[in-house]
């Protein structure tokens, strides 16, 4: 065959060479799965920076009710109370212990006695409604018990910020919802999925709100 191949050169159907035989190479692959692949990650990262944005907000509100004193003394009371330590705002706890002995009692022992009428002004400045007493070695403050008026009122200041926790969690949703509709080549029915797991964080995290602030109402209507 090779010295008839060579003789006719015509004949295209003989390989011209000795032992040559002809490779068929695939077509180059586009790998759709890598980028399906790609896209669904983008999308769970969507999601997951939306859980952890809720949950930072859950937090802020917890911090946020555990500076509306429900009677029972607590350092966060204080959290805020800013001190001029050597021409320097710096807050309470950084130049003090601050401890609560009982339920009705807070107490800020400096670390540096000459702090100790700074620390007095700073409470009185913070409009904290408290009236601290300075026995010479430590700030004391003593917690009035409240008023049902005073109660209701903490009540609804709570909702205030129960309120505000929802509105920035919906707000996150929908954030969230529009990163899911940039993302490139996303399909309808794709985009619908991450859409409904938005959505059922989104239910989470409020249910937990309506939870916190079910408890913190409780807390404060009781009377000790």
């Amino acid at each position: 065959c090779t010295r008839y191949a060579r003789e006719n050169p015509s004949a295209p159907w003989l390989p011209t060479e000795p032992h040559s035989q002809t490779k068929i190479f695939p077509k180059p692959y586009n790998e759709p799965f890598s980028d399906t692949h790609t896209m669904n990650e983008e999308l769970d990262l969507i999601v997951e920076d939306a859980s952890e944005r809720m949950e930072s907000s859950i937090e802020h509100f917890e911090k946020a009710l555990l500076k509306l004193r429900a009677g029972k003394s607590s350092p966060v009371m204080l959290e805020g109370v800013m001190v001029e330590y050597y021409g320097t705002p710096t807050a309470l706890d950084k130049v003090a212990n601050i401890a609560c002995p009982d339920p009705r009692t807070i107490t800020v022992k400096p670390w540096e006695r000459n702090l100790l009428s700074e620390i007095d002004r700073a409470i009185l400045n913070a409009n904290l409604g408290f009236t601290p007493a300075n026995n010479g070695e430590m700030i004391i403050i003593n917690i009035p018990p409240m008023t049902e008026d005073r109660r209701r009122e903490l009540v609804r200041m709570a909702r205030t910020e129960l309120e505000t926790a929802k509105v920035n969690i919906r707000n996150i949703r929908k954030d969230a919802n529009n990163s899911v509709r940039r993302v490139e080549n996303v399909s309808e029915d794709l985009a619908k999925e991450y859409e409904e797991n938005i959505q059922g964080l989104t239910d989470k995290f409020i249910a937990r709100c309506e939870a916190i602030m079910a408890q913190k109402e409780k807390d404060i209507m009781t009377v000790a």
